[in-house]
């Protein structure tokens, strides 16, 4: 996601060109399919669907107009799948924040429940020792009423 985060995309003439390719140059690659169509030599690859059938009939300027829309269309794609990807990483990065503050809070009432758990058991020991001196003392006084009559 940080390698999407750097790549920019700018506006040349028209069309979105990706900066930080490696080893990718627009210009050269354009350059050099315009002489080859210059030179008649067709690309390498006659069964891609790159040409419509009617394609093979353009003379070499008509494939290059179609080639750079073509390309223009790819570009504006891939600069609206850089776009939604941006978005995607940060709808994640705040899908994370809100998972970590959800964990911690969740943490924090987790701690909260064991220490009520624990004065909630706390308590009933001192309940049951209450208890148990109330029966002692009520049999005390059963014994001090019994001596009384």
């Amino acid at each position: 996601s940080s390698k999407i985060r750097n790549v920019e995309v700018q506006s040349a003439d028209g069309v979105a060109v990706l900066e930080d390719c490696i080893g990718f140059s627009l210009t050269k690659t354009i350059s050099k399919v315009e002489e080859r169509l210059k030179k008649g030599v067709l690309p390498d690859c006659q069964d891609d669907d790159i040409f419509p059938r009617a394609g093979n009939e353009m003379g070499a300027e008509a494939q290059i107009r179609f080639l750079k829309a073509k390309l223009r269309v790819m570009q504006e794609d891939l600069a609206n799948t850089v776009f939604e990807c941006r978005k995607k990483d940060d709808e994640n990065q705040n899908l994370a924040t809100r998972l970590k503050d959800t964990e911690e809070e969740n943490s924090r009432l987790q701690r909260t429940i064991s220490l009520q758990q624990s004065q909630t058991e706390k308590y009933k020991m001192l309940s049951q020792e209450a208890n148990k001196k109330t029966e002692g003392l009520q049999q005390e006084v059963t014994a001090l009423e019994k001596v009384l009559q």
